[in-house]
């Protein structure tokens, strides 16, 4: 590829209302994966180790939470002088209505930055959203994108129907031509799903997006291009009027949107499932934090978990992942369960199948979560603990704390 032929794109602006309390103060790419990682190291790491240099991470719900980490794309190595990381933020004054502010959809996000992208002038436009965990070198994607002549390219996975039917199914025909969408039907026909990760031929993204916002105009309500999600209008219309290629997504994947798919894609982790981790030439890049090692003190019991640095562990954790500086004193057990950074359980505690957010304190009488009603990790098992809070009482199955809350 020739610099400057591709821009990359990462979508991090999104709310995540899924997410419930985890998202009332931080944007979802945020969200921590396997102790010291974020959601958004996946995208961003994928693409630097594709040598797509000029990057831009759009974000637009809470800021602030995510700005710091991102640090201007250094950890990536994609701070330069000319081009490299570029951080999109929502704007107004600076054309229609339908076009300034915030973003209701990845497509929408698309024609919100299109004046942008016309100026940049790419060639391709390759778009990702940040809260999916996956590995894979992009390059070639590109490459056989460019020499096809594919209007657009998109990635996917082999899901089970179930979960197909959260996601927007893809059928295809001869040579990976995408013939039709499922979006979020409930009985999909296929299992191969899109996952987020998209190369547009710039032209043709452009031209779709302008002839939609003029279709819509009238149809819109208020502020909004009513483009919604890619799946709603900008893929089907380019599926109807050029050719749009399907190729499958290397190795695991998996989209965290969920507490469901969160806790489990955390399983996934501590089952040996996710190889993200196993490509010593791509490695998951994060902006680490400064901690200690981890200490496991005499007469803890620890099995098949995960210790990020600065925990100090007395108590009884199975199957957990517990984040920087998480600290579990003796006489407490945590199972089935994702702990943010500095979270304390003090001794007594007991905390089943469930996520708590940053700085919580779990007192001596808290009893937190059940045991899981099945196998696979559902939203209706799984307690959410806002960040600040402190809780020395019994939150059932499918409990929310809100954020700074005591109970």
């Amino acid at each position: 590829m020739r610099r400057g032929q591709v821009l990359a794109i990462v979508q991090a602006g999104g709310q995540g209302s899924r997410m419930d309390v985890l998202t009332r103060e931080r944007a979802k790419p945020a969200l921590p994966f396997g102790g010291v990682h974020r959601l958004v190291d996946f995208a961003l790491s994928s693409l630097a180790h594709s040598d797509l240099v000029d990057v831009w991470v759009s974000v637009q719900y809470q800021v602030a939470s995510i700005d710091d980490y991102l640090a201007g794309g250094r950890p990536w190595s994609l701070d330069r002088n000319r081009g490299g990381f570029r951080r999109m933020v929502p704007q107004t004054g600076t054309g229609p209505t339908s076009e300034e502010g915030f973003s209701d959809g990845n497509a929408d996000l698309l024609l919100k930055l299109s004046a942008d992208i016309a100026a940049h002038a790419p060639e391709h436009v390759l778009v990702s959203s940040a809260d999916h965990v996956f590995n894979m070198d992009l390059a070639p994607v590109v490459e056989q994108h460019i020499s096809r002549g594919s209007t657009a390219t998109l990635l996917t996975a082999e899901v089970t129907k179930k979960d197909a039917s959260d996601n927007v199914a893809v059928l295809t025909g001869r040579g990976g031509v995408v013939t039709g969408l499922e979006v979020k039907v409930a009985r999909p026909s296929t299992g191969t799903v899109a996952t987020e990760i998209f190369v547009y031929r710039t032209e043709a993204l452009l031209g779709a997006l302008a002839t939609l916002r003029a279709e819509l105009d009238d149809e819109a309500d208020g502020d909004s291009s009513g483009l919604g999600d890619f799946g709603e209008h900008l893929l089907p219309r380019l599926i109807e009027t050029g050719t749009v290629h399907a190729v499958p997504l290397d190795g695991y994947w998996r989209d965290l949107g969920q507490p469901g798919t969160y806790l489990q894609g955390h399983r996934d982790l501590l089952a040996g499932k996710v190889d993200v981790f196993d490509h010593r030439d791509r490695p998951v890049i994060s902006h680490w934090p400064d901690r200690p090692a981890a200490r496991v003190r005499a007469g803890a019991r620890l099995t098949d978990s995960l210790l990020s640095p600065g925990c100090d562990v007395a108590g009884e954790v199975d199957g957990c992942v517990l984040g920087p500086g998480v600290v579990v004193e003796k006489g407490a057990r945590v199972v089935d369960s994702v702990l943010f950074e500095d979270v304390v359980v003090r001794s007594g505690a007991v905390v089943q199948t469930a996520v708590v957010d940053v700085g919580c304190e779990i007192g001596p009488g808290a009893r937190i979560g059940a045991v899981p009603s099945g196998r696979v990790a559902v939203d209706d098992d799984i307690v959410l603990v806002g960040a600040g809070s402190t809780v020395d009482s019994v939150l059932p199955a499918g409990a929310r704390l809100e954020p700074g809350t005591t109970a």
